[in-house]
């Protein structure tokens, strides 16, 4: 699912630690939760994890106003 259709249900702490902490290698388990439960990749899934894309959208779309 494209993070566009998640992000607005994720947990503000997330979204913080997240743009705080751009293009991190591990995202802590709290985030990777969180994600899952917005409806983003689960963290079991083989293709898990945020994409490059997601990435890009974190540091240039999402507002800080949330």
């Amino acid at each position: 699912m494209e993070i566009f259709m998640w992000w607005l249900d994720l947990h503000l702490d997330s979204k913080e630690w997240l743009r705080e902490n751009l293009r991190a290698e591990e995202l802590p388990l709290p985030v990777l939760q969180h994600i899952a439960e917005a409806g983003g990749p689960h963290p079991d899934d083989v293709s898990g994890g945020l994409t490059e894309a997601d990435w890009d959208f974190i540091e240039t779309q999402s507002e800080f106003v949330d």
